[in-house]
């Protein structure tokens, strides 16, 4: 096995999930959660 330089280990891209993604997977599932119980719950305006 040969070892990398610092150089080398910079270039090295990773196969990471970025925060971001992770926040717009969590408010595209509770969004899709709110419009689900909307149709299956509606609820009435008291008005």
């Amino acid at each position: 096995m040969r070892s990398l330089k610092k150089e080398e280990m910079l270039k090295i891209q990773g196969g990471g999930i970025s925060a971001w993604v992770v926040f717009g997977i969590g408010t595209l599932l509770s969004f899709l959660a709110g419009v689900i119980d909307g149709f299956t719950r509606p609820l009435s305006c008291n008005n």
